[in-house]
């Protein structure tokens, strides 16, 4: 069973995502809570797999409370549900290092998305699918202008810097598959695939699998 803990501020919306997620046979709402505080309160005392969890609420928001607990519990999956398609709150979702993030209206996605994130792959939703790559290009924007330009002989895309091993490893990170089946692919072990994944984010100075398969998509 999937353990889920939800935090939204609205109890209508609270009761509705409970029914519908416990609806599925494989989960289990553990707790609700109203706030970034009571988030972080139920998250120390259930460890649930999966905090699904509005952004806007009243006190601690969503995000500061996602900042908290990932803090304290790097390998929290935390998916955030919100109505808020924010292009700063997306960018911020993901630099935390959540999980997901979906929108509200688009409720069918939700049980699907938490056994995506459980399988160790990350999940954004159609809505926000579609802005991640331009909010991407304008956040590295900045740093790409006030960085030296690339000198004779080397090339200016990030992922030349990878080894032919570590880029056929981010094309399959970006085709969505998990450690498992990249191993299986490159005839790896999955101790590997890990071993891999954290050296290419940190040369790539990124966060999770998601900016990950972004920057690939955006170097082809």
């Amino acid at each position: 069973m999937i353990q889920t803990i939800i935090v939204d501020d609205d109890p209508f919306v609270r009761l509705s995502l409970q029914t519908i997620l416990e609806a599925q046979d494989d989960i289990a709402v553990v707790a609700l809570g109203g706030t970034g505080e009571e988030a972080v309160a139920l998250f120390e005392e259930h460890a649930p797999d999966v905090l699904l969890m509005d952004i806007q609420m009243p006190g601690m928001g969503g995000l500061d409370a996602a900042e908290r607990i990932l803090a304290a519990h790097p390998d929290a999956r935390v998916v955030f549900l919100t109505t808020f398609s924010d292009d700063e709150y997306i960018v911020r979702a993901l630099r935390l290092g959540a999980k997901g993030y979906l929108i509200k209206q688009e409720v069918a996605t939700i049980a699907p998305a938490l056994r995506t994130v459980m399988a160790g792959q990350s999940v954004l939703g159609g809505e926000v699918l579609g802005r991640v790559d331009a909010l991407m290009r304008k956040e590295g924007a900045a740093s790409a202008a006030s960085s030296a330009a690339p000198t004779a002989g080397e090339s200016g895309g990030a992922h030349e810097s990878l080894t032919e091993r570590e880029r056929a490893v981010v094309e399959l990170v970006a085709e969505g598959l998990d450690n498992r089946e990249i191993a299986a692919e490159l005839f790896l072990s999955e101790g590997t695939v890990r071993n891999h994944i954290s050296a290419i984010l940190q040369k790539l100075d990124l966060k999770n699998r998601t900016q990950l398969a972004i920057s690939y998509y955006r170097e082809r």
